[in-house]
């Protein structure tokens, strides 16, 4: 379902013909500098750090306190779709050209939860996919 960002890598992506998507972040990249040069590129930008995340609890936790998620999230698979799929409790004055979702510390949350780690990739990719022909798509980078 995911695979890595491809060639020529985050410029393509912020600016140019890459496709929204669920992509692999290259290790070359760090989570901090990304973020920032989306930022500069006029994205909106979230950092899901998943670092001793270990079940679906704890994931859905994380969402609600980094994310900022509103407080009619309810801490299940469901909410989490609907919120992704609203983003009006993401977005701030102004417009942004894209909205993009950096999630931290995967592979270790993946390896301790595998299938939460498959529902939150499913939840993920569908909500990119709502958003990927509107004017302001949404990516979700894992990291």
């Amino acid at each position: 379902m995911t695979g890595p960002l491809p060639a020529p890598g985050l410029p393509a992506l912020l600016n140019g013909p890459t496709r929204p998507g669920v992509y692999r972040l290259p290790p070359s990249d760090s989570p901090a500098h990304v973020a920032a040069a989306a930022a500069e590129a006029d994205w909106r930008v979230a950092r899901l750090r998943l670092e001793g995340v270990q079940d679906k609890t704890a994931f859905l936790e994380r969402c609600a306190a980094e994310l900022d998620l509103p407080e009619w999230f309810g801490r299940n698979w469901d909410a989490l779709a609907d919120c992704l799929m609203d983003l009006s409790w993401w977005r701030e004055t102004g417009k942004f050209r894209g909205y993009l979702l950096i999630a931290e510390d995967w592979d270790a949350f993946a390896k301790a939860a595998p299938g939460a780690a498959r529902t939150a990739e499913s939840v993920l990719a569908d909500a990119v996919d709502f958003w990927a022909d509107r004017e302001a798509p949404l990516t979700v980078l894992l990291s």
